[in-house]
């Protein structure tokens, strides 16, 4: 492994994965050149579970299929118990270049911030995912009171203080990300960011459009009222 986990400081990769058996071999055995790798299976109809095991990660089996906030607390508990300093999150479908987590690393090394977000260009996206994250992007930075280049990515670095604070949360999909933001920022918390590579080939997606919208536009609003009261 690199020099992530110098210093004291101890990092784990946090894989959640649900029917990813074509590409978490491959992303697992990139992000091991790294750091030690825990996978969490969220109720996989594949064999992901078995793959992951045989690369040598540790693999979580969530049962049944609870969604990716349900499978990042998961994962969070278990670093936490195992007293890792922060986690490095990054999807199983290979969306996320383990070979970008040194920029996570070094940035967590120079200036601790409790979250980094890894920030996708918008414009190398695919439509219509450029234009619904960077209307996503300003309407959460106006329900934060900040401006945060990339609420959605799931490529992130979670201090051990962040993912004590977001335990409670009710929220079993991709919107548990989005609230966490808040969760830090309501917490006096930091938040940075690090330029990565934008990613789309031939992965299908878990997303399911008109119910997702909706549970964004709750969590916006939430957000919003959750700053006001801060005010």
């Amino acid at each position: 492994m690199s020099g992530a986990q110098s210093n004291n400081v101890r990092l784990l990769a946090l894989i959640p994965a649900y029917n990813e058996a074509e590409h978490v071999a491959e992303v697992i055995g990139a992000a091991q050149k790294f750091l030690p790798v825990l996978v969490v299976d969220d109720g996989s109809r594949d064999n992901t579970a078995d793959l992951a095991e045989s690369t040598g990660a540790t693999v979580l089996r969530q049962i049944p299929n609870q969604g990716k906030g349900a499978a990042l607390r998961a994962g969070f508990r278990w670093a936490l118990d195992q007293g890792y300093d922060a986690v490095i999150t990054l999807d199983a479908d290979g969306q996320h270049d383990p070979a970008e987590i040194p920029g996570f690393t070094d940035l967590f090394a120079a200036r601790q911030p409790d979250l980094i977000i890894g920030e996708r260009t918008f414009t190398q996206m695919p439509f219509p995912r450029n234009i619904s994250n960077t209307f996503g992007r300003w309407l959460y930075s106006w329900a934060l009171g900040q401006r945060v280049n990339d609420n959605q990515s799931g490529y992130r670095l979670i201090s051990r203080r962040l993912m004590e604070l977001t335990l409670q949360s009710r929220e079993q999909g991709f919107e548990f990300e989005v609230e966490m933001i808040v969760t830090c920022v309501r917490h006096g918390g930091t938040v940075a960011g690090v330029p990565i590579r934008t990613i789309y080939g031939d992965q299908g997606s878990h997303i399911k459009p008109i119910p997702q919208t909706i549970h964004f536009f709750r969590v916006v609003m939430q957000t919003r009222r959750a700053m006001r009261r801060k005010g």
